[in-house]
């Protein structure tokens, strides 16, 4: 019986993962849950799930059987054997190294983790030989398109995007655009971070940066194209030409089990199947950059390297917080990340304590910026 530990837990990742635990109830025990301030449905977990360990940022707990701890305590736990990061934000960071300095495989489905500080991340994984399974339906995909190939055969990574809510909006038509009518995703149920930021198209920016830490691709052989189908996750084409896919109905509960049980894969008959016998469309068109600059914000980050990744995604947090309190406009989260990016003095070769000062100087930056 494999032993959980969910930083993120009262999340949508975090609850989805619970699913798939709940399938499988002969395989998971869960050991740790951890939240950031969800009191009452964190108790609702407790209760069933009977953790050894619980963390929560803020709230009061009930009483139970189980020890407090924080979550980087939680992370590396002798008797966890998984972590699932399933944190949003700055947040997932601390734990993740935790875990990692611990000797404990992960489960990320963080994508700050790894464009905030992807060398530090991957190199220390690599020194304590600790294995990081990508939960984004995304890079799982990509993951098990690699599986068994020759990574120098690999011409190209090809990363799938819905186009978000807006992708036939016209630019005057997106200044008006609504926190509600952005949190309403064409295809994905998804937290609220997440779900603007597939909006904006940052999330596929900030997807470019995670392949390239989780798989050693260079930036300009990793590409996005948008497929408002969200039926294949992503492709990876290879040197002669040959195209492998991931495909599946848009359900993150797959991704999770596989990152789950990995080497292994269970039959689920909870998980929803693709229909061969009804007609499939499955449309592809290149992403529009001039209307979805975060895109091209984030790979230009992601390419000068250093301490810019993590400027761009403290400004984009603060960003989308902003608009979700209706602060600044949906087009002005592009602007405010562009503005702090080139405000941003970066460390070529950056150094733990770096990335956190360029987060903290980022998140400064985005919290003073007025619209122009």
């Amino acid at each position: 019986m494999k032993r959980l530990s969910i930083l993120g837990s009262t999340g949508s990742i975090g609850r989805q993962t619970l699913e798939v635990v709940r399938a499988f109830p002969e395989r998971f025990r869960v050991w740790g849950l951890a939240a950031g301030e969800n009191a009452p449905l964190l108790g609702q977990q407790i209760d069933e799930f009977r953790p050894a360990l619980v963390s929560l940022v803020r709230g009061h707990l009930p009483g139970g059987d189980y020890r407090t701890c924080t979550a980087e305590e939680m992370a590396a736990h002798p008797e966890t054997d998984l972590v699932v990061i399933a944190t949003s934000g700055r947040a997932g960071l601390g734990p993740t190294l935790a875990a990692i300095q611990a000797g404990k495989d992960i489960a990320l489905a963080n994508k700050e983790v790894l464009v905030m500080a992807g060398a530090v991340v991957t190199a220390l994984a690599r020194e304590h030989n600790v294995e990081i399974r990508p939960i984004d339906s995304e890079h799982s995909a990509l993951w098990q398109c690699l599986r068994g190939e020759d990574r120098a055969t690999v011409k190209r990574l090809i990363i799938t995007a819905s186009g978000g809510p807006f992708r036939h909006h016209t630019t005057q038509e997106m200044a008006q655009i609504t926190p509600e009518a952005a949190l309403r995703h064409p295809t994905w149920q998804m937290g609220k971070k997440v779900t603007i930021d597939s909006a904006t198209l940052m999330n596929k920016g900030m997807e470019i940066i995670e392949a390239h830490w989780l798989f050693g691709i260079p930036y300009q052989d990793i590409e996005v194209v948008v497929h408002p189908q969200s039926l294949i996750h992503s492709m990876v084409e290879f040197a002669d030409g040959s195209i492998k896919a991931q495909l599946s109905p848009p359900d993150m509960k797959l991704p999770i089990q596989y990152a789950l049980a990995y080497p292994e894969r269970w039959p689920n008959s909870e998980l929803p199947l693709v229909d061969w016998t009804q007609r499939l469309d499955l449309n592809f068109e290149a992403p529009d950059l001039s209307r979805f600059p975060c895109l091209r914000l984030a790979r230009e980050a992601g390419m000068r390297g250093g301490t810019y990744p993590a400027a761009l995604c403290a400004a984009d947090e603060v960003a989308v917080d902003r608009f979700l309190k209706r602060d600044i406009g949906f087009l002005d989260i592009s602007r405010l990340v562009e503005d702090a990016l080139e405000a941003h003095r970066g460390s070529p070769q950056p150094t733990l304590d770096d990335i956190l000062a360029a987060d903290a100087w980022a998140r400064d930056y985005a919290a003073n910026w007025k619209p122009k």
